[in-house]
């Protein structure tokens, strides 16, 4: 099972206790999301975090929402049986990806 772990900040074992370190591929920025999943595929499961920090101009970087955005409306992948989960600790954000993904896979899936 192919994992992936959106952070800038942790690392998977701050997060996930009970899942082995070795089973994720850590990205740090919407950047390389975008990029792992353009060269790999789309994995089988994904860890969200919203905040991600500052980009290399001192900017807000694009964020966790931004990357679920990229995979509903510019991926072209089918999500249907994407499992996910989002560790933001910003409830908003989370509530926004997890709102997206969700409600996006059951259109699929109808």
């Amino acid at each position: 099972m192919k994992k992936l772990f959106l952070d800038d900040l942790r690392t998977v074992d701050m997060v996930y206790d009970y899942i082995q370190i070795s089973e994720f591929e850590v990205v740090r920025s919407y950047d390389e999301f975008v990029a792992y999943i353009q060269k790999n595929g789309l994995p089988d499961f994904i860890s969200f975090d919203n905040d991600l920090g500052l980009n290399e101009l001192g900017e807000v970087a694009p964020d966790g929402y931004a990357a679920a955005k990229w995979l509903v409306y510019e991926s072209g992948l089918d999500l249907r049986e994407l499992q996910f989960k989002v560790h933001s600790a910003n409830p908003v954000a989370a509530d926004q990806i997890r709102g997206l993904l969700n409600n996006y896979i059951k259109f699929l899936k109808e």
